[in-house]
């Protein structure tokens, strides 16, 4: 069964991911999960890196370089590849992904659920606050799930970067909702896979001491990768950047690559 659902946590740096997230980490020591660093693209913001994350390209050729963006990207991404496969995909995510492969500007009342089987993004739950709470959102993909059994799954919480940017990312409050982040996970991840999907928890950027991120520092731009299924191998290439993740999902849909993700990078190895 050839089935993938990415998480992006948003805004989890890599070293207290790893401190916090016990049940991901306590998954790769029993040797049913891998983990990497991954180093994000730049700028460490997050539309652009939505967009490598889902696409393959690096910000500075996608042309997403900011927040600030505006319109629909100009890439494939795994939303278009799958539905022209004639896969089923969906996505509970953060506004912001609705508006870069689906409808751009975002209108709640319009736009907030979105069931449309020839758009990209084919069913769609998608909140429109930093503060929407994580455990909505988990159900809301766990709706999704249930309901249109989809080949392809985003989940995309915001809990994280809120409280990151609130309190900084040595913060006692970042810490605390990273593990709240990895008991969302502990209660989903047995249910698919027992459902046959293959699972991929990343962040699209970290964040510093301050609450900031954007930069070069090892605080904004080192990820957690892990990959929770049985078609990965116990011991993984590391994929040398966020530019491996697109490409992976297709070998694990079994479709084929966009032509512009084959000329970027190769994806990781797996069994």
């Amino acid at each position: 069964m050839n089935k993938v659902i990415l998480v992006i946590i948003d805004g989890l740096r890599c070293d207290v991911a790893f401190k916090e997230m016990r049940y991901m980490v306590r998954l790769t020591r029993e040797g049913l999960a891998a983990r990497f660093t991954l180093k994000a693209e730049m700028p460490s913001l997050s539309k652009p890196l939505y967009e490598t994350l889902l696409t393959g390209i690096p910000p500075y050729i996608s042309g997403v370089t900011s927040n600030e963006f505006k319109g629909r990207s100009t890439q494939k991404s795994i939303f278009h590849l799958t539905k022209e496969k004639g896969l089923i995909n969906a996505a509970a995510a953060y506004y912001w992904i609705s508006e870069l492969y689906n409808c751009y500007p975002f209108d709640p009342p319009l736009h907030r659920e979105q069931e449309k089987e020839d758009m990209p993004i084919q069913f769609g739950r998608f909140y429109f606050e930093d503060d929407y709470p994580d455990s909505h959102l988990f159900v809301d993909g766990e709706i999704l799930r249930r309901k249109y059994k989809p080949d392809f799954l985003l989940i995309h919480p915001m809990g994280v970067d809120y409280f990151g940017h609130l309190y900084g990312g040595s913060s006692r409050e970042y810490a605390k909702k990273t593990s709240e982040t990895d008991g969302l996970l502990s209660k989903y991840i047995p249910l698919w896979l027992d459902d046959g999907y293959q699972v991929i928890v990343t962040a699209d950027h970290g964040m510093d001491d301050f609450g900031n991120h954007g930069g070069e520092s090892s605080e904004e731009r080192d990820v957690p990768l892990f990959l929770v299924g049985d078609r990965f191998t116990s011991v993984c290439y590391e994929p040398p950047s966020q530019l491996g993740i697109a490409p992976l999902i297709c070998r694990l849909l079994k479709i084929n690559p966009s032509k512009a993700m084959n000329s970027i990078t190769s994806p990781a190895t797996m069994g």
